[in-house]
């Protein structure tokens, strides 16, 4: 039995990863009560005690806005913390899986991002994802495994899908963002293509989401659709397409961030399910 020490276990990826454990492994789920991943000495001393043969690092500071102003928590988190977790691994002889971001690229692209494409990333969220990232290849060099995912969701946590669900039943009309285009991704995909990666040991950066194109808006709209035909809302509602600039924040989100996942596909033997198809699985499962 292969243990596998999972960083933010308390995560959609986490709770998923959970989930879909393969035959053989047995997880340590650990979350920043348990296990913080910015302390180097505690970090040496959780893998001391448990002796995992995998590490999955899982744990983000995700607050996209936020990061513009708690930069030095979202460093900590995404850039020191990744870093720690790599060099244990290194010092332990231990497989290690980090989970990255599509906000690692600036949006300007207007074709699937390829894996070596240059990561310019625009807001801190994505700089403090990218860094960690970088910090990762350094420490471990070819033995580093980076997978890319984009639009998270699942039945587990806070995420678009259930804040739409929500409005859409406390509300008659909703303005969405259809001017930022990119990929839904289940976190219970990522969770299959991530064990499926530890079992063939891959490495290099790898892009994992969901297959497809969609915009903030079609989104919605089919969340509306599915969630209607589920049952899991009882009227469709107006949705209107509205522009980035509508509705301005504070950090900036990539116009444009769809990745392109054939090398993955091709390293690990299978293909992303569309979007769609996978939001509808997601869904079923809110309905029971």
């Amino acid at each position: 039995m292969k243990k596998v020490l999972i960083a933010g276990a308390d995560g959609q990826l986490g709770y998923e990863l959970q989930r879909t454990v393969l035959n053989g492994y047995e997880c340590i789920a650990t979350d920043k009560d348990s296990l913080d991943i910015t302390n180097i000495d505690a970090v040496n001393a959780f893998v001391t005690k448990t002796s995992p043969d995998v590490i999955i690092n899982s744990a983000a500071y995700t607050a996209v806005d936020k990061a513009e102003e708690e930069t030095e928590l979202a460093t900590a988190i995404n850039t020191t913390g990744a870093g720690n977790l790599a060099q244990v691994c290194k010092d332990n002889d231990i497989q290690f899986m980090q989970i990255s971001t599509d906000f690692v690229f600036d949006g300007k692209g207007h074709t699937p991002y390829l894996v070596d494409a240059l990561a310019e990333p625009e807001g801190m969220y994505g700089k403090t994802k990218h860094d960690g990232d970088v910090l990762v290849q350094q420490i471990l060099g070819d033995d580093a495994f980076i997978v890319r995912t984009s639009w998270l969701y699942s039945a587990h946590g806070n995420n678009f899908v259930k804040t739409m669900l929500r409005f859409m039943k406390e509300r008659d009309e909703l303005g969405i963002i259809a001017d930022q285009i990119g990929t839904p991704t289940w976190a219970n995909s990522l969770a299959e293509a991530v064990w499926q990666a530890i079992e063939n040991k891959i490495t290099g950066i790898h892009h994992w989401s969901d297959a497809g194109v969609a915009s903030w808006y079609d989104f919605a709209y089919a969340i509306m659709e599915e969630g209607v035909a589920l049952g899991v809302l009882d009227k469709t509602i107006t949705i209107n397409a509205i522009t980035t600039s509508d509705y301005p924040t504070p950090a900036s989100r990539p116009c444009y961030s769809v990745m392109d996942k054939t090398v993955t596909w091709k390293a690990l033997g299978m293909k992303s399910e569309h979007w769609r198809a996978a939001l509808r699985q997601m869904m079923s499962e809110l309905k029971k």
